[in-house]
């Protein structure tokens, strides 16, 4: 099959020099058995090319299953890729096959395999080594004769050197490479995609397809696309939903672009504030501001707390009616305006708190709390954990984050369970 067929079977528009060589590696070793390391940024379209491997190729009939590794918690990759028995661990109340072992035959694509902790990647390095598995909990070897594809949008290189990935592995997934080109790097490919998917959102909303000016197509075309081929099909319904006029000039489509500064000539676009980035730093940085949420309403909490026992100090006896929950907690309040209200009757027999100066204070009086976001995020993993009698899953889902990057954060703070 020539890559025209193969571009018109799997919907792949373009003919950028590179994306065709990537084409053409993907239709010559699907024939093959030999395992793939398909390497690109976020959003290039690396799993579509995992497709092509194993629709081209003899196995195209059997199971084909797509793992993102990245996905799954670091407790159960072992168990969901190979298997566990029966008490192996905690939770494990039957026997389970994992991928290895259920897709026998066909092809497993490992996504984000750069994500893989050192103890599984030692796992994986045999299978692809021998063909052999041993479940988790079991001392039986197994066969499997499975086709495994993997794709990163890391420097797989790089971590080795860094002691995150093994050489070896490495080396054995990387028999044969594929590089997807960028979206930055394809720029004759932008307009043709995106009349595409403008032409495709024009029929699913039931309205004119969009058109865009010499202007905007200039901006379309200079743009990075850091989040590629993803974010341009995001701008372009964006576009065909949202646009009034349906010839789009370039102030018009500008509005839709994510702000971002050219580093090439130092100029930046008025644009509006969207996320400018892709992969784990997007997901730590909505995670994190979570925390702080939770981190401010704490704080908040603890500040009524303290107002209330600010009232309940007169004589070191709670007072017989609370005063306003609103009313102004300071010392002049209490000491001139209150006065006079809590002596007559108001809210009782009360003998006014008098908050001495900040100067007068002796040293022992001073209370300074940290402010530190990193301990004030560990004090919240660890109520949490308690909380939960160290269930790291619903500790996680209170705190609103995934229970893999929990498993993060423990490590990290270093945190006793």
């Amino acid at each position: 099959m020539d890559t025209q067929s193969i571009k018109a079977r799997f919907g792949i528009i373009g003919n950028a020099p590179a994306l065709n060589h990537a084409l053409n590696v993907a239709e010559q070793v699907s024939s093959t058995d030999l395992t793939v390391l398909i390497m690109g940024e976020s959003g290039v379209g690396k799993e579509i090319f995992s497709n092509i491997i194993h629709s081209l190729s003899a196995r195209k009939h059997n199971p084909f299953i797509a793992v993102n590794c990245g996905a799954i918690p670091e407790g159960t990759i072992d168990s969901e890729l190979f298997g566990h028995e029966k008490g192996s661990f905690t939770g494990a109340v039957d026997a389970r096959k994992g991928y290895f072992e259920t897709v026998n035959g066909g092809t497993i694509f490992l996504d984000e395999v750069g994500e893989l902790p050192l103890g599984t990647q030692a796992r994986l390095l045999r299978v692809l080594e021998t063909g052999e598995f041993i479940r988790v909990g079991s001392s039986k070897t197994q066969k499997t004769n499975v086709r495994v594809i993997a794709a990163t949008n890391r420097e797989l290189l790089d971590q080795t050197g860094a002691g995150k990935f093994r050489e070896d592995l490495y080396y054995r997934l990387s028999t044969v490479p594929i590089r997807v080109p960028a979206l930055r790097d394809r720029k004759e490919d932008i307009p043709l995609l995106f009349r595409k998917f403008a032409g495709d959102f024009a029929e699913k909303y039931r309205t004119q397809s969009v058109q865009l000016d010499a202007g905007a197509q200039q901006l379309l075309v200079n743009y990075p696309w850091p989040g590629n081929v993803r974010e341009l099909k995001n701008i372009a319904e964006q576009v065909s939903v949202l646009s009034t006029n349906k010839m789009v000039s370039a102030d018009a489509f500008a509005s839709f672009l994510p702000q971002r500064s050219n580093s090439n000539n130092g100029s930046s676009l008025n644009l509006p504030a969207v996320s400018q980035f892709s992969g784990n730093y997007q997901e730590n940085s909505t995670t994190e501001r979570d925390i702080l949420y939770k981190l401010f309403f704490e704080l908040r909490k603890d500040m009524g707390d303290i107002k209330s026992a600010l009232f309940e100090l007169g004589g070191g006896r709670p007072l017989p009616n609370r005063p306003p929950e609103n009313y102004p907690v300071t010392p002049v309040a209490l000491n001139r305006g209150m006065e006079e209200q809590y002596n007559g009757g108001t809210f009782g027999s009360f003998s006014p708190v008098v908050v001495k100066p900040i100067a007068e204070m002796d040293a022992h009086e001073e209370v300074e709390e940290s402010l530190s976001l990193t301990e004030k995020e560990k004090e919240l993993i660890v109520k949490s954990l308690k909380k939960h009698k160290g269930r790291r899953r619903d500790a996680a889902t209170e705190l609103g984050i995934s229970e893999r990057t929990l498993y993060r954060k423990i490590k990290e703070y270093d945190i006793e369970e």
